[in-house]
């Protein structure tokens, strides 16, 4: 198993820590959890805050009209640089500007659209969000080495994404062994309609289905 392997398997969710609330709401690990497994893994490791030139001098960050980024590297000591960006965002994952501007929203009531919009502020950035944006960002760098990655895949647990092929693997077997236990044209419809995505995205399966429905129609007559 390769350390990346390892990694990816790591359980973090005892770590995890929630950002914003609602449909809004993101995952996240601390910075300080984060860091201490990259070392435990990687203890030559180190990590790069990304500056930029601006009035003359350096600042962590870079901004246009849209907003602020920000970057880190993160590196393995054994040769391996890898490098994220991340935009500084207030708690409803809005783009930060140097002044604060409004934005609308549809407005709800027991989970209906009432046909209206709701005016919402996003603050200006300070030096505050930066920083926080900073160390999110190195969290998320840090799992393009395996540590949390299935956070960002949202996903609730490590083996969901290093078992997901055999997962379908397995599904696709299940399936075929249903159609072949229809046993009558009724039955083959119901399965059809039940599963009808996954059997027209796979034209094995698809075919399987065509040809049982084929030999019950023929058993019929």
């Amino acid at each position: 198993m390769s350390k990346f392997e390892e990694l990816l398997k790591l359980d973090v969710n005892d770590k995890k820590e929630k950002r914003g609330e609602g449909r809004n709401a993101l995952d996240y690990l601390s910075w300080v959890y984060s860091w201490a497994e990259f070392k435990k893994a990687y203890p030559d490791g180190d990590y790069e805050i990304t500056k930029f030139i601006k009035d003359n001098h350096l600042v962590p960050y870079m901004y246009d009209e849209t907003g602020y980024m920000v970057c880190t590297k993160v590196r393995d000591g054994l040769g391996s640089e890898l490098e994220m960006w991340l935009p500084v965002m207030d708690s409803n994952n809005n783009a930060m500007k140097n002044e604060p501007y409004e934005y609308q929203v549809k407005e709800y009531k027991d989970k209906k659209w009432t046909g209206n919009y709701i005016t919402k502020t996003v603050d200006k950035a300070t030096m505050f969000d930066v920083n926080k944006a900073i160390m999110r960002c190195l969290v998320k760098n840090i799992a393009m080495y395996g540590i949390g990655l299935y956070i960002y895949a949202g996903e609730d647990l490590p083996d969901k994404i290093t078992s997901s092929e055999e997962d379908k693997a397995e599904k696709r077997q299940s399936l075929s062994k249903q159609v072949a236990g229809c046993k009558t044209e009724a039955e083959l419809k119901s399965f059809y309609e039940s599963h009808k995505s996954e059997i027209i995205s796979n034209k094995n399966l698809l075919d399987l289905v065509t040809e049982k429905g084929k030999e019950l129609r023929g058993s019929a007559a």
